[in-house]
């Protein structure tokens, strides 16, 4: 029997009146004693919704969480969870927020106190019992995040990216601390479920690596890490894994089988703005050859949920052709990055058009008006028709972005008006 699992889970959201939105669709998983799984995917696939979900701190639309093979109604009982931003009581000194971790037992008062201190010496913070958390730095607050999770002694820890908020020392540290009490069994969770953005993060500690696509999620591969610890970053068999793993994220499902017809008009485009586009272009010109994606991301210095948008906003337009984890221009990439400024521009704007139905929706919009001119906000109720009202401002603000640097339209960031460019009403 399997420690925890998910069978059929589906996701919905409310995005407007009488309008939802899938998140995650039909996502079954089974999480053994021993595991250690990392949750991967690209940005907005729903990673940290099917870990709530899993804590049961929301409830899934359809579909059921299992824990010992019972339903779980509610919170999740035997789990405990780190979040990224901390999430401590700043009134409460460092004992008093690990205690927390404990406040729904019958423990006695005691006890909790002689654990809460053994978990606190346990995660590296002995001497900081009554600091208040403005008196410790970004690592040492996780810390106290891990030590309250921990102090419950849970079957099954569940993290979500308990790193990215870190500098990259204190990050690599902690990543050390915790796989050691995890591999010398220092601590009693049976199983841990990471959600991280980092592939090199999820095949340095896990020993399984769950990939999720987007709109909605859904799980695409449930890959085996048998590396023993601890692994060598560098040795051929770990870079292999991270190069597949990358493969795997960047494959893109062509927009003609992912929605149907009537859904084209208004689907999600990356969320990258044209100068990042073009600085890739310029790179992958300059080093005229097929390029390895995780090699090139390393260079950059940008892990994978940063450089994905750019690389599906870059493949969306037919800038650039993937495969099997390595990124090359296509002939019209090659043809833009070798332009002059005003032909880029051309180009860019053709492709726009051709690529992204919503663009010419907005245009025809702008051309209907008498003059010529419209409020970002009418753009933005339309939007919130179809995604949530963050992510359709983020929508509205790429597809403006892009819009402006083909000069399809101009934008009055003052006024919140976009505008035909030359018209005599034009702001």
């Amino acid at each position: 029997m399997a420690l925890l699992e998910l069978r059929h889970v589906s996701k919905d959201w409310e995005v407007g009146p009488g309008t939802t939105t899938t998140i995650l669709k039909d996502v079954s998983l089974k999480v053994e004693e021993g595991d250690f799984v990392a949750l991967l995917g690209p940005s907005g696939s729903g990673k940290s919704t099917l870990l709530r979900i899993i804590a049961g701190l929301i409830p899934p639309t359809e579909g059921q969480v299992l824990y010992h093979g019972r339903p779980v109604d509610g919170v999740a009982p035997g789990v405990a969870m780190i979040f990224q931003n901390f999430a401590l009581f700043p009134w409460l000194t460092v004992l008093e927020n690990v205690e927390l971790g404990l406040e729904r037992t019958d423990i006695p008062p005691a006890e909790k106190r002689k654990r809460a201190l053994q978990v606190i010496d346990m995660v590296g913070l002995d001497g900081f019992e009554t600091a208040f958390p403005k008196e410790l730095s970004g690592g040492m607050r996780q810390r106290v995040g891990f030590g309250r999770a921990l102090v419950a002694e849970p079957d099954v820890l569940l993290m979500d990216e308990p790193f990215s908020a870190l500098d990259v020392l204190t990050a690599e540290n902690l990543r050390r601390d915790l796989l050691e009490l995890w591999l010398e069994k220092k601590i009693r969770t049976k199983a841990i479920v990471l959600v991280t953005h980092s592939i090199e993060e999820a095949v340095y500690l896990a020993s399984r690596a769950v990939v999720l696509s987007r709109d909605p999620a859904q799980v695409v591969t449930d890959i085996r890490i048998t590396l023993p610890h601890w692994r060598d970053k560098q040795s051929p068999t770990f870079l292999s894994l991270v190069d597949q793993l990358y493969a795997i994220i960047t494959r893109r499902t062509p927009v003609a089988e992912a929605v149907p017809a009537a859904a084209k008009s208004m689907t999600r485009v990356p969320e990258v703005r044209s100068g990042a586009l073009t600085g890739l272009l310029e790179l992958l010109d300059d080093l005229e050859s097929r390029t390895d994606l995780y090699k090139l991301a390393d260079n950059l210095m940008l892990d994978v949920e940063d450089f994905l948008p750019i690389v599906e906003g870059a493949e969306l337009l037919g800038l650039v052709k993937v495969e099997h984890g390595d990124i090359e221009l296509t002939d019209v990439g090659r043809r833009f990055a070798d332009a002059s400024v005003l032909e880029r521009k051309e180009i860019f704007r053709d492709l726009v058009l051709k690529k992204v139905p919503t663009m010419e929706k907005m245009l025809w919009v702008l051309q209907s008006k008498r003059n010529k001119q419209i409020a970002r906000e009418f753009f933005l109720q339309i939007f919130e028709r179809r995604f949530s009202p963050e992510e359709a401002a983020k929508q509205l603000d790429i597809l403006i972005d892009w819009g402006r640097y083909a000069e399809l339209f101009g934008y009055d960031e003052q006024g919140g008006r976009l505008y035909l460019e030359g018209e005599e009403d034009a702001p």
